[in-house]
């Protein structure tokens, strides 16, 4: 695996953050709507959110796509340069596993243009393809019918409620467990890399 790890797909460029991005970013924090529902962030107090926190934002993923922990993708427009949101594959187990959980968010100014769709779809290749993952998870809140419509759409398999399984808003939280695998995809099922 050669980090960083940087993919395009028809309309979108798929990348690690990088100092220089921090206006690109901020710009889209700023331009986010009022939180559209339980899902959706809040807007962000971006008071001591500087450049220099930034970079440090930016070697902090880079340090945890070193070590495997987790691979961090800003998602940019491909024609304006916008910052559209971003996407992570956290490495749960690797061994005979090769197991990740994907996580997912598209700022809510760029909601129903396909964004997430086309940028979901790009990770997970990458991550069966250059990440070597055979299993990559999704884990959604029960009522979270955006997220279980879009993973629905990509062809996840749901697989199981896992109960308590997400500390959130002072609780454990059950959520949905969806899965894809290679083969979902029509990419060879490789060995793990142990």
């Amino acid at each position: 695996m050669h980090w960083p790890l940087k993919f395009e797909t028809e309309r979108l460029v798929l990348r690690p953050i990088e100092p220089d991005d921090y206006h690109t970013w901020y710009t889209a924090m700023v331009e986010r709507r009022p939180r559209q529902h339980n899902y959706d962030d809040d807007l962000v107090n971006l008071d001591g959110l500087d450049a220099a926190w930034f970079a440090t934002v930016c070697e902090d993923h880079r340090e945890s796509a070193l070590h495997d922990q987790c691979y961090n993708w800003s998602v940019f427009h491909k024609q304006t340069g916008q910052h559209l949101g971003k996407i992570d594959l956290s490495t749960i187990q690797r061994n005979v596993f090769q197991w990740a959980n994907l996580g997912y968010m598209i700022h809510n100014q760029f909601w129903r243009q396909g964004f997430a769709k086309e940028a979901v779809t790009a990770a997970l290749t990458a991550g069966f393809k250059a990440l070597h993952y055979h299993r990559i998870e999704a884990a959604i809140n029960l009522d979270n019918y955006a997220s279980i419509g879009l993973v629905e759409h990509l062809g996840l398999q749901r697989e199981c409620i896992r109960r308590n399984f997400w500390y959130e808003n002072e609780q454990w939280v059950d959520h949905l467990i969806y899965v894809a695998l290679p083969s979902d995809f029509c990419l060879p099922e490789k060995p793990p890399i142990v």
